[in-house]
Parts: structure tokens; sequence; C-alpha cells
């Protein structure tokens, strides 16, 4: 009889420590589901737009939307600038309620791009403001982007973006993704891919990318 009943104190006091143990979003594949718009609307000038919804499982818990909104000039065929607006709201909670604020940020892209045969270079570094929770914050981001043709269809594609904050630490974070896009039509293409984000706080997190990419453009075309 004692057997039995330390054996049921062992498995109470287990199952009273697993629901009291908060869930590790480490642990779990994210996934973002992706809307990004580029709309040219002149010789130099295009209109770029973008909608993040970023959850920490597949479509359940969202951990983040994000929306940008901004405009870019092209200065030559290499080199390109964007200014724009973002805001963020933010859920550092997982599977418990609390934790969201929203935050706003003015970001500033120097863009540049080249070709090495059929191997595409696109190079981005992004100053970034933010405004969050009464405190005002600093990023630089570094991304390097490749991308290869696989066919008229397909392309396949590798990036990594490492982040640098003015308040604290120096580096933040790092983004290393890859994945391919498919060119649906000359308006749409869409994105399946996988991305490791490192934090400074040395935590991992698995993603899933799915996304679609609308280009249009509205210049007005020469009756000639």
């Amino acid at each position: 009889m004692k057997k039995y009943i330390l054996f049921a104190i062992i498995i109470w006091s287990v199952n009273i420590n697993a629901q009291t143990t908060l869930p590790n979003p480490v642990e779990e594949l994210g996934v973002w589901y992706m809307y990004n718009g580029s709309h040219r609307v002149s010789e130099k000038f295009s209109i770029k737009s973008m909608a993040h919804f970023r959850f920490f499982e597949f479509g359940e818990d969202m951990q983040q939307f994000i929306g940008r909104f901004g405009t870019n000039y092209k200065i030559n065929k290499t080199f390109g600038a964007t200014l724009g607006y973002a805001y963020l709201n933010t859920d550092t909670s997982y599977e418990v309620d609390g934790g969201t604020f929203g935050d706003h940020r003015i970001y500033e892209d120097l863009l540049a791009n080249h070709n090495m045969g059929s191997l595409k270079f696109a190079h981005r570094l992004r100053a970034e403001q933010r405004f969050f929770r009464s405190q005002t914050g600093h990023f630089i981001r570094y991304q390097l982007g490749l991308s290869y043709p696989l066919s008229n269809k397909w392309s396949t594609y590798l990036y990594d973006e490492v982040f640098f904050d003015f308040t604290g630490q120096s580096y933040n974070q790092n983004w290393l993704g890859a994945g391919v896009k498919y060119q649906l039509s000359k308006v749409v293409k869409l994105q399946l891919g996988y991305m490791s984000i490192n934090t400074d706080a040395g935590q991992n997190f698995d993603r899933i990318q799915m996304g679609i990419a609308i280009s249009t453009d509205h210049r007005k075309k020469s009756t000639k």
C-alpha cells in the first residue's frame, strides 16, 4: 500500500510541475506569412509595401504583425534608396496573455544590386529609429542576398542579415534564410523558405516563410 501511495504522489507531483512549467517558444517551428509589394510610378520612384503575420506555431499564437510603407528612389542601375515607416505589434509571451506592445519605426535603406554571371547579388544597409514603450532605440542592419535562376519560372535564394543595436550589446541578432521562388505571372511571385534566427541572448528560432510578392508598373506608356 505504501508503494502505491508513494507512486501516486510522484505522478501527481510530475503532473503539477508540467502544468506550471511555461512553454518554450524556442522549441516550436513557427511560420511567417508574408506580403511584399513594389509599385513603380515613374522612372525613378516606386512605392514599397509590406505586411507580415508572424506566428510562434503554424497558424497559432501570433507573435508579431509588421507593416511597412516606403518610397524608393532609383539612383542608377546599381544603387537605390528607400525612406519609409513601419508599425509592429509584438506579443513577447507564448501561450499566455500579456506582453503585447506597439513599435513605431522610421527606416532608411541604401540598396545595391549587381550580377556575376547568372548569380545576382543584393545588398541592403538599413538604419531604423524605434519608438516603443516610451523609449527610443536605433538599429543598423546589413543584409546580403544571393539569387540564382533554376528555370524561366523557378529561382533559388540565400540571404544573411545581421542586426546591430546602439543600446546594450552591439550585436542584436542574425537571420539566415534560404528557399525557392516561383514566378506565377509577370506581376505575382510566390516564395517558400526557411529561416534561422539567432539572438544575443543565445536563443535560436526556426521559421518557415510563405510569401507572395506583387510588382506592378504604373508608368505612363509612350504613345509613339
